[in-house]
């Protein structure tokens, strides 16, 4: 289905009327007719007893405007008509349009009525004519009669179209009775709560009663705390040819995103405008057909990208990881700190969340509110590293969580003093000998002191022995 579009711009020497004008009398004629985009057929259709040359199917140009004449055979407006308005478009004997062709004419007035393509054009002001000024019986169509009397030929008329012009016709017909109106038109944000800086979905849905969806319809789009992706130099989207709703790409850029869509949609029933000075015997022209507009809108909070609080916990002096060090996450004041979703993180006791360092002596807070400022707290010192642990002012840091960021704080732990060893001199005090024992001073150092002295009597005794034994044989 080609591009829905407004009456917005002049195209090729001919103004196209935007919206809010519907049907016209035209008034008293100060120029010649001009007509506008559309096809001449031959011979014309014959009345008053006149065989006719020509007859125009198409547009008019009335006041700049692109129009289209609704009553067949009255005299064609002129270039300076005006018109004020008037009431429901009636048939040309005066009575009302049947509720299905009366939206038909809305719709492809809304839908065609600034076309610039003669087939379309052609194909507009013959249904036109056919709907407002078709035979009420054969006797309507006697040639003898006078123009306000005779109706709309339209068999005779169709037969004088060119075959692209004849398929147009039944290619409109078809587009009205699917796409007529009235339409509901609906804006809905996404469920979730939206992120700053974040794309997502909102759903724009344009429809008929019965649920299906209109296409090729453009929706002009305003946004306040957002950025819409995919709209034209005007601010318009148009739906989508499937007929699903259309997704708006939409970017938070603040705290209160809202989206608001307008559109024009046909309206029940067309309406005319009167002319200022109603001459008998000139046509009723209609321009758009009572378009009207429908606006629709809505609204989501959206808070900023979470963060992430990364801890390290190390030893002072070698700056290797501690594993197994229990620490607080809270805010400065020692209340909980917040989640993305700005719920309390909290233990089952209720206080603020303690977490543990794993192997590396590392550990990650994922998902939280942004920005706040987070404070980390030793609960307890690993094995290891109780002296330096004071629990009324135990080791903590400080740092603020910005937008999407990952926040690194490190804690450092001081080692436990190592114990001094006790040093003993072994044998001859100035052979320079120690021996080293457990700084403790457990039995078990005493006792290899014990084994020593043992082994150097053993050694003397056995020098003694080999003595007396030589002394003996030189005897």
């Amino acid at each position: 289905m080609r591009t829905f579009k407004k009456l917005l711009t002049a195209v090729a020497g001919s103004a196209v009327l935007a919206g809010g004008v519907l049907l016209a009398t035209p008034g008293a004629a100060v120029a010649a007719p001009e007509e506008g985009i559309g096809h001449e057929t031959k011979p014309g259709q014959p009345y008053a007893g006149v065989q006719r040359d020509r007859d125009w199917l198409g547009s008019y140009i009335v006041g700049d405007k692109q129009v289209w004449c609704v009553q067949f055979a009255l005299k064609a407006p002129d270039t300076g008509e005006q018109y004020q308005p008037g009431d429901e478009l009636l048939t040309k004997w005066g009575t009302p349009l049947p509720d299905d062709v009366a939206a038909n004419i809305s719709y492809l007035l809304l839908r065609y009525g600034s076309t610039q393509n003669p087939d379309e054009a052609a194909a507009l002001a013959h249904l036109l004519h056919s709907w407002t000024s078709p035979p009420r019986t054969p006797d309507d169509l006697d040639p003898g009669k006078p123009f306000e009397q005779i109706a709309y030929d339209v068999d005779f008329q169709f037969g004088k179209l060119p075959q692209s012009t004849k398929d147009a016709v039944e290619r409109l017909r078809a587009d009205a009775e699917r796409n007529r109106g009235p339409w509901q038109a609906s804006l809905a944000a996404p469920e979730q709560e939206q992120v700053i800086g974040q794309q997502a979905d909102w759903t724009f849905t344009v429809e008929h009663p019965d649920g299906r969806g209109v296409t090729g319809v453009p929706v002009r789009i305003n946004a306040t705390d957002a950025e819409v992706e995919g709209l034209d130099e005007n601010g318009t989207i148009t739906t989508p040819e499937s007929g699903e709703p259309l997704q708006l790409k939409v970017t938070p850029t603040g705290p209160n995103p809202k989206v608001s869509g307008e559109l024009a949609t046909p309206a029940e029933r067309p309406h005319v405008q009167e002319a200022v000075q109603n001459p008998d015997g000139v046509q009723r022209v209609v321009s758009t057909g009572g378009e009207k507009q429908l606006a629709v809108d809505d609204t989501v909070p959206a808070v900023t990208a979470p963060g992430t609080v990364s801890v390290g916990k190390v030893d002072e002096q070698s700056k290797a990881g501690i594993a197994g060090v229990a620490l607080r996450v809270s805010l400065p004041d020692d209340q909980p700190a917040l989640r993305q979703d700005g719920t309390p993180l909290t233990g089952q006791d209720g206080q603020p969340a303690v977490i543990t360092t794993g192997p590396e002596g590392t550990a990650e807070i994922p998902d939280l509110r942004t920005p706040q400022e987070i404070k980390i707290t030793e609960v307890a010192p690993a094995e290891g590293y109780e002296e330096a642990f004071d629990p009324q002012q135990p080791p903590s840091v400080t740092g603020t969580l910005e937008p999407g960021a990952t926040l690194a704080l490190n804690l450092s732990n001081k080692a436990n003093t190592p114990t001094v060893p006790i040093r003993i001199p072994a044998g001859d005090p100035g052979a320079g000998g120690v021996v080293e024992l457990p700084g403790d001073g457990t039995p078990a150092g005493l006792l290899g002191l014990g084994a020593l002295a043992l082994t150097s009597a053993a050694v003397t005794g056995g020098v003694a022995y080999r003595k007396r034994l030589v002394s003996a044989g030189r005897r």
